[in-house]
């Protein structure tokens, strides 16, 4: 897709919306920033800005519709058009479920889920009309397999999974030039885990393998240019646990079991003064700016090959037929001599 854009990322104060912000920048797109973070707004702007984008910091909860469709209008009177919505902002609380309260699962529910809708909704009363845009939901491995400890995100990312397949057949059937696609994450090095909710006796780590935000923000990038296809997995680990969830879900639930408490924690103690952003930002007028990476780079991969494979499948898939018919016509060679 040629020439500068008008796009808006959400949560684009830290993590993969940071480094999907920049990354769309250094393509010499128009970039509005909404999050709640104005430090971290503030600074990811300079990062677009030195990306060669043009940026917009816009101060938002998406879990308030209003805001959102205040930021869209204002995206849209200073930026002009807005060609791609990319949907990352989350929240979420590291806790056995029986331990999390009532009004700490509504609220991940309300960003992480309707925060989404929100979006999505903004977006599409603006670009329906045009019959044009794209909108791009950042899902996870999560979104299709649930995990222990996170019982509020998984069931957040469950519901985007199945509003974004409702979605995308209403838009089908249309016949609309208006595009959506989502790309499912594995586990990535953000800032979330310093300052999640957190009730574990241990700092709260990603799932391992381990993935540099970078790598989430090329393949939202590339999937805000190819919208046609229907998902996106990223990483190997997110190719192996959704399979395995298709064969042998019961297996899985007994080894997640087993190993999920343990993998989702460092050996080291959670500090009991770590910043809990699920209310109020961390990145705020009081905080600082936590960027777009966490405390995991050095385990954290800065490529995806599984990526890579899924972006040239096709040639992937012509490269193997080829070599097995090589494979083939040297066997019944050698079996003619």
């Amino acid at each position: 897709m040629g020439g500068s854009r008008v796009v808006v990322v959400t949560g684009a104060s830290g993590g993969i919306g940071r480094a999907a912000a920049r990354a769309f920048g250094a393509r010499g797109d128009k970039v509005a920033l909404l999050a709640r973070g104005e430090t971290g707004l503030n600074a990811a702007a300079e990062d677009v800005r030195a990306a060669g984008g043009e940026a917009l910091a816009i101060p938002t909860d998406v879990a308030d519709y209003d805001q959102v469709r205040a930021a869209a209008e204002r995206a849209e009177a200073v930026l002009g058009p807005i060609d791609v919505w990319v949907n990352v902002a989350f929240s979420s609380v590291f806790s056995e479920f029986v331990d999390i309260e009532p009004a700490e699962f509504k609220r991940t529910t309300e960003v992480t889920y309707l925060g989404f809708v929100h979006g999505t909704k903004v977006a599409l009363d603006l670009m329906l009309p045009r019959d044009h845009g794209t909108i791009v939901q950042t899902g996870s491995a999560l979104a299709k397999r649930g995990i222990p400890l996170q019982s509020a995100y998984c069931g957040a990312k469950h519901a985007i999974q199945g509003f974004y397949e409702s979605l995308r057949t209403e838009l089908l059937h249309r016949g609309t030039n208006v595009r959506t696609t989502i790309v499912h994450m594995p586990g990535v090095n953000t800032p979330q885990f310093d300052w999640v909710e957190s009730r574990l006796p241990n700092h709260a780590q990603p799932v391992p393998p381990i993935y540099q935000p970078e790598v989430a923000a090329r393949a939202l990038v590339y999937a805000a240019d190819h919208p046609a296809r229907r998902e996106y997995w990223i990483g190997g680990s997110t190719v192996a646990t959704l399979l395995a969830n298709r064969v042998a879900p019961g297996l899985l639930d007994r080894y997640l079991a087993r190993t999920g408490f343990d993998s989702q924690q460092t050996d080291q103690p959670r500090d009991p003064h770590q910043p809990a952003n699920l209310w109020k930002p961390a990145d705020g007028k009081d905080g600082h700016d936590y960027g777009a990476h966490g405390s995991f780079d050095d385990q954290a991969h800065p490529r995806s090959y599984q990526m890579w494979a899924s972006r040239y499948r096709v040639a992937v898939a012509t490269a193997a037929v080829a070599g097995l018919g090589l494979a083939g016509l040297g066997l019944l060679r050698g079996r003619c001599r």
